[in-house]
């Protein structure tokens, strides 16, 4: 039998898992798209989710955000292969280059790198946040069929105080994460 949701986080500082309500799942990845691609494979076969729901922190790219954001679409954004294909794109696969969630409006860029200076290609994608992990798990459960949401709290300005922004903020969004869980359940 399914369950309804499924909860993936990168890391326990962002969101613990004795916060949650009983019986709600959580899965926690490690940082970066390769360990977010095998926890999510494993939590899938493990849990078979009816829906995946990803809490995490974020940099900003758009300086009017801020708070708990709703992810709309990801897209990948240290995939550079050029000339073999253009920035964002892997080359010689069919799979998507962006993926869409269940609701939201924010475009988020995954890469396994910490942001921490201008980057103006992610200024012409429209990327408003950067995350290490979102890209990965909406692949896997794109591959899976299986309906995702994303939820980040913007810790920092991806700029050079980002790692210590982060580490100051990193566990700042627990009580939203939790209110949105809460609605969620609820819905």
């Amino acid at each position: 039998m399914k369950n309804k949701l499924l909860i993936i986080t990168a890391l326990e500082s962002e969101l613990k898992q004795e916060a949650l309500p009983t019986g709600v799942n959580i899965i926690y990845t490690g940082v970066g798209k390769i360990n977010a691609s095998i926890a999510t494979c494993q939590a899938i076969h493990q849990h078979q989710p009816a829906r995946i729901i990803n809490f995490g922190t974020a940099g900003k790219i758009n300086p009017q955000i801020h708070g708990l954001l709703e992810i709309g679409s990801v897209i990948q954004r240290d995939m550079n292969a050029e000339p073999l294909a253009p920035r964002g794109k892997t080359p010689f696969s069919h799979t998507p280059v962006k993926y869409h969630s269940k609701a939201g409006i924010y475009v988020c860029g995954t890469g396994d790198s910490f942001v921490n200076s201008h980057d103006q290609w992610l200024h012409e994608q429209k990327v408003d946040l950067v995350d290490m992990e979102l890209f990965a798990i909406a692949a896997v459960a794109h591959h899976h069929q299986i309906p995702w949401q994303s939820f980040k709290y913007i810790t920092d300005e991806a700029n050079e105080n980002s790692g210590d922004d982060w580490q100051d903020q990193v566990n700042h969004g627990q009580a939203l994460y939790l209110e949105m869980l809460e609605q969620l359940l609820n819905s």
